[in-house]
């Protein structure tokens, strides 16, 4: 199995809206590999390219990411029932590498349904399937997830998360906002998602 391919990227062409093609030139062999559109891999220019290579009867493709981290993500993903290495790619280009982890970590469905092609029964075989994994996978590598000083409610937090993130704030901000949650025992003794809300929203604010 191919782990990386270094190279010069001489092209890249966007065939649909979840299908991108990058040409590696390693020795003088061209390579297609499918990456997530959002990547940025300069052309002319020499760049690794961390590839997983999946091999069928009639077709062998690559599939390749800018970091490891990510490309073992894929590979963590492509192992779940209904999840193809389509899906696989349109999850990560969709949400990012740090936010899908972390809704799949906290259960986290109704973010996971919002990327293209993705069912409320595909949400929560990620969620079942890889929670556990991917907590001690994010703890292995040291993801930059949020962290909290507190132990929040794990489907609170969840709730008050999607919701900022809907609202349009970062994950930095978010990130505070939940922080300054997890320090007020007041907040915290609560079971009422909209009092966790305008308290978060209010630590953002001031």
């Amino acid at each position: 199995m191919i782990s990386y391919l270094k190279g010069v990227v001489t092209d890249i062409q966007k065939l649909s809206n979840t299908k991108t093609i990058l040409v590696l030139e390693v020795q003088g062999v061209g390579y297609e590999i499918q990456v997530p559109s959002s990547s940025t891999f300069p052309r002319q220019v020499e760049v690794q390219v961390f590839t997983h290579q999946q091999t069928r009867e009639d077709q062998t493709a690559l599939y390749g990411f800018s970091a490891a981290t990510e490309r073992d993500l894929f590979r963590q993903l492509i192992t779940v029932s209904g999840v193809g290495v389509s899906i696989g790619i349109v999850l990560i280009d969709h949400l990012g590498m740090t936010e899908l982890v972390q809704a799949i970590v906290l259960g986290n469905t109704k973010l996971l349904t919002k990327t293209p092609g993705i069912g409320t029964k595909t949400a929560e075989r990620l969620t079942v399937e890889l929670k556990t994994k991917l907590k001690q996978w994010r703890d292995v590598v040291d993801l930059n997830l949020i962290e909290l000083d507190g132990d929040l409610d794990t489907k609170l937090q969840s709730e008050v998360e999607s919701t900022l993130l809907a609202l349009g704030y970062s994950d930095l901000e978010v990130r505070q906002a939940l922080q300054a949650v997890s320090r007020n025992e007041t907040i915290m003794a609560s079971q009422n998602v909209e009092e966790w809300l305008r308290y978060a929203i209010a630590s953002l604010l001031e």
